[in-house]
């Protein structure tokens, strides 16, 4: 068995990629659109899995699109998408200031978690060892759920 990908449904595709490429870091790697079924599907992988993915087409998270306006009410049944990162204070900060909400800060310097523009909560983990603690992340309190 091989892990694949996982799939989340968006409401607005270009929020969604501005958050998971722009301000998260992932990495488009492929496209499809579906004339006939009204979606579109953009394929992501993080950076150090890019050349997994060109190759097996693995791990990957799918955002789904569908053309014709939905409302998504996601439930906490799905969980959360959980990436490791290089440096999570040097992340968070860049996600706060392109507007996104810490809601859970990396108090611990170990874990964080943030949500998407369609409320799909995201897990930040410190690669290796936890970071010191370090401010403003140790005195702030969560925000909404996560």
């Amino acid at each position: 068995m091989q892990y694949l990908h996982t799939m989340v449904r968006v409401s607005d595709l270009d929020a969604s990629l501005h958050f998971y490429c722009d301000l998260l870091g992932l990495k488009e790697v492929r496209r499809k659109e579906n004339e006939k079924g009204r979606f579109t599907l953009v394929f992501l992988a993080a950076p150090e899995d890019e050349a997994r993915s060109t190759e097996l087409q693995a791990p990957e998270l799918e955002l789904t699109w569908n053309w014709d306006p939905e409302a998504y009410t996601g439930g906490r049944n799905f969980g959360h998408l959980a990436y490791r990162v290089d440096d999570i204070y040097a992340l968070c900060e860049k996600l706060q200031a392109g507007g996104v909400t810490i809601n859970r800060p990396p108090r611990d310097g170990h874990m964080a978690f943030v949500r998407s523009p369609d409320g799909i909560s995201v897990e930040l983990l410190q690669k290796g060892d936890a970071l010191p603690p370090k401010e403003p992340w140790v005195s702030m309190d969560n925000t909404g759920t996560w």
